[in-house]
């Protein structure tokens, strides 16, 4: 295979002829492949189906103190949920909270909250002028989208192999109106890296200007593992002990990708004094959640052992995929100077590097080609990614035999696009 540092402008110039000949004949076929976020497959789905059998029988919907989950009540859940996400989370009940479907839900609205009436008492951000976020890219655009939304400042933290730039991130927090950080600590979004323990803990440690300062907690891959030696994450609750700063950081997860997205639960850890400001908050909002829903994943899943042993069936399945995806990368784009990659060992994505000045051009062909990805420049703030490098893979969703023909068709692109940007 030619490498492209090394080739001469002839041989480029003919590797291009021949790849735009292959984009062609890929294009002929009228392809419609969608990887553009990260959702499960249907086999995925089909996993968690008896779950809706465990409420079919007369008087299964009442809890184990004889709560009749059809009715108002238990505003921060059911305590069988709190009891099996505070087991997955390694934290105490009382400091769980279990609500609705959606974590982005429950960040947007922590932000929202933050904006109009202050945290614990704190200066609502909206009386603020320049207030500002912290933002590791690349990373989640959906994360991103809240702060903005609200009109706050996202500024960029580069992310490294052992997390966000740790250095940056403990230089910015001394001004007193950066108000917090966005974190996906475990198999990040998207690029897969697991916070390693001396970023946990410099996290910890932690001593912004602001007050009303928070982290982002959002481990949502805690359980996604693809392999028998998964990654590991220090628990950020025990290590703010030893500081006493539990208060920086707010926790959160779902089922979204573990049972049904859009009808799972969602849940959120905090310290005591937050979950008591929360709950302030939620007694105006709603009455309660879904506890039909909760208690229904009780029943399905038991305990922890059970979610994690189902995550194993998850991993069977997605296994193959992104096994396929970094084989194909490396076999038509490794060691080429055309890209670079982060193989993971979690979470639901591969984040492929390009050429720089070359992702736009790579996701605009694909898109002619009928290959839907996620936008390039949308794992950065305000979809401005510096260098134009960064692209973000979803294998969970297409069938095998569609992954298959769109990774070709996108190391096909990827190498035009770094052929062109060349010669």
């Amino acid at each position: 295979m030619l490498n492209l540092k090394k080739a001469t402008t002839e041989e480029l110039s003919a590797r291009l002829s021949e790849l735009r000949a292959l984009y062609e004949e890929y294009k002929s076929r009228d392809l419609r492949l969608d990887m553009s976020r990260g959702k499960p497959g249907s086999e995925q789905l089909d996993l968690t189906l008896p779950m809706f059998e465990s409420l079919s029988a007369k008087d299964t919907y009442l809890t184990q103190t004889g709560f009749d989950t059809r009715n108002y009540g238990l505003l921060d859940g059911i305590p069988e949920a709190k009891l099996l996400f505070a087991e997955l989370l390694d934290v105490s009940p009382d400091n769980v909270i279990v609500c609705g479907n959606s974590s982005l839900n429950l960040m947007f609205d922590y932000i929202s909250t933050a904006y109009a009436k202050g945290l614990c008492g704190s200066t609502p951000w909206s009386k603020l002028e320049g207030v500002k976020f912290l933002c590791p890219a690349p990373g989640y655009d959906r994360h991103f989208g809240i702060t903005e939304y609200f009109g706050i400042e996202n500024i960029v933290i580069p992310m490294t192999e052992n997390g966000p730039d740790m250095d940056l991130v403990e230089d910015y927090v001394k001004d007193p109106l950066v108000k917090g950080i966005w974190c996906v600590p475990m198999y990040s979004n998207p690029d897969g890296i697991t916070y390693s323990d001396e970023t946990v803990r410099r996290f910890a440690a932690l001593k912004p200007a602001a007050e009303d300062f928070r982290v982002m907690w959002d481990n949502a891959y805690c359980v996604h593992h693809l392999t028998d030696t998964p990654d590991t994450l220090l628990n950020i609750f025990d290590e703010a002990k030893t500081h006493n700063s539990e208060d920086l950081f707010i926790e959160l997860m779902s089922t979204s990708k573990i049972s049904f997205p859009g009808a799972g639960v969602a849940v959120l850890a905090a310290s005591a004094r937050n979950v008591a400001d929360i709950k302030s908050r939620m007694t105006v909002q709603t009455i309660g959640f879904d506890k039909l829903n909760m208690l229904r994943h009780v029943r399905f899943f038991k305990n922890a052992d059970g979610v994690n042993a189902h995550m194993k069936l998850h991993a069977a399945l997605l296994r193959p995929r992104f096994e396929l995806v970094l084989s194909m990368l490396e076999r038509e784009l490794g060691g080429r100077g055309i890209a670079q990659w982060h193989t993971p060992n979690g979470g639901y994505f591969v984040s492929v590097n390009v050429c720089e000045g070359c992702a736009k051009r790579t996701v605009r062909l694909l898109a002619e080609a009928g290959v839907v990805l996620t936008g390039a420049g949308a794992t950065y703030p305000y979809g401005n990614d510096p260098a134009d490098s960064n692209i973000r893979l979803a294998p969970t969703f297409p069938p095998v035999e569609e992954l298959q023909v769109a990774m070709e068709l996108f190391c096909i692109c990827a190498e035009i696009a770094a052929i062109e940007a060349l010669i």
